[in-house]
């Protein structure tokens, strides 16, 4: 095995992190010691090496609304389902396709006859529509680092059949909303890296100026997390609230120019919902108006009404994935998890993604054991 992969796995390190995250915890002297991260790829390493094991107990490290999946608003899903079944090829990722909208979901739609085609990124979809004279739509989803892969596709020439069906979102005007929520108990920030080597880690100063919440930028290995909540902590024990960079191998205060460009190039922030959480204004990414000849909504007629003449499952309404989101509840407080709800039929989004919350504990578990991962 090449020991250079595990430089940042390394066992006695982590055990020397979590030591120190243990004391920094204890001088603050008070329980919990609340922070989030927002970022689907945080829990699954949080989850896959088992690294609340080595938090304390005082401490509580909430996901909040980092999958993007998830937090595609019901009638988003609406639209592309009605597409489909209005007889248009929809091409999307894989994890969007049982995300349940206010009746069906995607996979409903093609179990009836709709096409669904599969794709790990746009430039499949590009092709797919290269390949023939039928409309393809490209059902968009994620945070910054998929809008400007949309973006520099679309600026780089699409063929006239293809469009996009843009739910993109935008990450740090939801950090607003939460922090905003009555009751909120988060006192700081953990940023995902892969997003802010786009937006650089500068983008984040005008909320912990207007908020006075601490944010610190992690990487994805076990000790970038745990380095970066010692800092976290630090910084919510010293009443410091500054932007720190725990990941400077890959994040820039100023993050890269050119791709930022592409993006404000083709997408405008929009005010919407974002599923299960709030209106989160600025939080939506929708094409400019010179890009209208590739918006779905603008070249199709969706007609959402026709799937709204049936009940919503019943058991949706007692799914609790909004509240798991913005953090006041976690997986094992909803009634359906791992019971009516589990990955092989979901209520809610958040069992879906492979990036949901509910999904990760069900596949790992909450609180793992680090001993004996070497």
């Amino acid at each position: 095995m090449n020991t250079s992969q595990l430089k940042f796995r390394d066992p006695a390190l982590g055990r020397a992190l979590g030591e120190k995250l243990t004391t920094v915890v204890n001088q603050i002297g008070r329980d919990p010691v609340s922070v989030m991260h927002v970022c689907g790829s945080h829990e699954q390493a949080i989850a896959r090496f088992g690294l609340r094991s080595a938090f304390p107990r005082a401490l509580d490290v909430v996901m909040g609304p980092g999958c993007p999946v998830c937090i595609t608003d019901v009638p988003e899903v609406d639209e592309g389902v009605a597409l489909a079944l209005q007889g248009v090829r929809v091409a999307t990722y894989g994890d969007m396709v049982r995300v349940p909208g206010t009746v069906k979901s995607l996979a409903d739609a093609r179990a009836e006859g709709a096409r669904i085609e599969v794709v790990y990124g746009i430039d499949q979809a590009i092709e797919l529509a290269r390949q023939t004279t039928e409309e393809i739509v490209f059902f968009a989803t994620g945070f910054e680092t998929t809008a400007v892969a949309t973006a520099a596709a679309l600026l780089a020439g699409v063929p006239k059949n293809f469009s996009v069906l843009s739910a993109h979102k935008y990450i740090p005007p939801v950090m607003e909303i939460v922090t905003e929520m009555p009751g909120t108990r988060i006192e700081g920030f953990l940023a995902a890296g892969h997003a802010a080597v786009i937006t650089g880690s500068g983008v984040f100063e005008a909320f912990v100026k207007s908020h006075g919440v601490p944010v610190v930028v992690a990487g994805f290995e076990p000790l970038d997390i745990l380095a970066a909540l010692v800092k976290l902590v630090e910084l919510v024990r010293d009443r410091t609230p500054r932007v720190e960079n725990m990941f400077p191998r890959a994040v820039t205060r100023e993050g890269n120019r050119v791709a930022q460009e592409q993006l404000w190039k083709v997408f405008s922030p929009t005010g919407g919902r974002w599923r299960g959480i709030a209106h989160v204004p600025n939080g939506n990414l929708r094409l400019k108006e010179e890009w209208a000849a590739f918006d779905a909504r603008r070249r199709f007629k969706i007609d959402v009404a026709r799937l709204w003449d049936s009940a919503p499952p019943k058991l949706l309404g007692q799914c609790l994935c909004g509240e798991i989101m913005s953090g006041s509840k976690g997986p094992k407080d909803c009634p359906l998890f791992g019971k009516d709800c589990v990955p092989e039929n979901p209520v809610g989004a958040c069992m879906v993604s492979t990036e949901g919350t509910c999904r990760i504990w069900h596949q790992y578990g909450g609180h793992l054991d680090l001993r004996g991962i070497a």
